[in-house]
């Protein structure tokens, strides 16, 4: 499948090592001078080596790939006697158990959370996250988890979530991580979940466009909160 992978230019390339341990997956080696990807698909292509890089050697494409395996990246590791370590702790894949959201109104202290995995930003979230299988998704814009109060009661519980801002993130990396995850995740349901605003609207557009890309029949449904925390619209729908 096509996908966003790391990319190295040997030119630009002077062996220096500095990526090497600020890639979490430890996939990165010094070949014959040279950075090199061991496998593709221990790549995550979220792209935490490429600040390390004194030259720009590296840089994320899109091309076609093997998914990334977070199953083999853990086994190769312990193949090294090494253990998963990043520079970016967001990254790493996590399930939990959540709690269950009895009363709308308690405390959030007192009825706990409804999250049961980890990471839940859209850059992050790789497609081929074991949480994501047969799941119901929610997909929600940052501003709604501090508009809407009942959030992981009404919305949360039940579902995986990925959240993001389509206003100031790359559109076209959310067009594409979401094309990729409605071609290779088996879906229950989405919900949508943006603000009122205009630039959140953006959002609907985004997985439309997926949806079309991947040519997928799972149901949709976007909800619009207002900036006052209310429910304006539940719209069920089903894009060309």
């Amino acid at each position: 499948m096509k996908r966003k992978i790391i990319e190295i230019d040997e030119e630009l390339c002077t062996g220096c090592g500095e990526c090497v341990p600020n890639c979490a997956e430890g996939s990165l080696r010094i070949v014959d001078g040279k950075a090199k990807l061991v496998e593709d698909k221990l790549c995550d292509g979220l792209g935490a080596c490429l600040g390390h890089c004194p030259l720009g050697a590296l840089k994320i494409i899109e091309r076609d790939a093997e998914d990334f395996d977070q199953a083999a990246v853990d086994a190769f590791l312990a193949a090294e006697g090494k253990q998963a370590h990043s520079h970016c702790p967001s990254a790493q894949l996590k399930t939990m158990q959540p709690c269950a959201c009895e009363s709308a109104n308690a405390p959030s202290a007192q009825q706990g959370g409804a999250l049961s995995h980890w990471p839940v930003q859209i850059r992050l979230v790789p497609p081929s996250a074991p949480f994501l299988e047969n799941c119901d998704l929610l997909i929600a814009a940052d501003c709604t988890a501090v508009a809407y109060a009942s959030l992981h009661h009404d919305f949360l519980q039940g579902r995986k979530v990925m959240m993001g801002c389509p206003k100031f993130d790359d559109q076209q990396l959310y067009v594409d991580r979401f094309t990729e995850l409605f071609k290779t995740r088996k879906l229950n349901s989405v919900t949508i979940l943006i603000m009122e605003v205009p630039c959140c609207g953006a959002m609907i557009q985004i997985v439309k466009a997926a949806y079309s890309q991947a040519q997928t029949a799972v149901p949709v449904r976007h909800v619009v909160v207002s900036t006052e925390g209310k429910v304006l619209a539940d719209v069920p729908w089903q894009a060309a």
